[in-house]
């Protein structure tokens, strides 16, 4: 990761779906969670290198109301 800050989501897949991602990850030896987490991360990349990533936004500021 690039800031070294992790984010905890959660996400809901088919079962057919989980059930390789399990077998997947198994057979690697590694926990099903590391493998999904590597596998959104690469498809996030392969996106970013096709030119299909939409430019960032930069974040909304709160403002204090005091």
């Amino acid at each position: 990761m690039e800031n070294g800050v992790s984010k905890r989501f959660t996400v809901t897949v088919p079962d057919s779906i989980f059930e390789d991602l399990e077998a997947l990850a198994d057979s690697q030896g590694r926990p099903t969670a590391n493998l999904a987490a590597f596998l959104i991360e690469t498809g996030i990349n392969q996106i970013k290198e096709r030119g299909d990533f939409p430019s960032r936004k930069p974040p909304l500021r709160k403002e204090k109301n005091e």
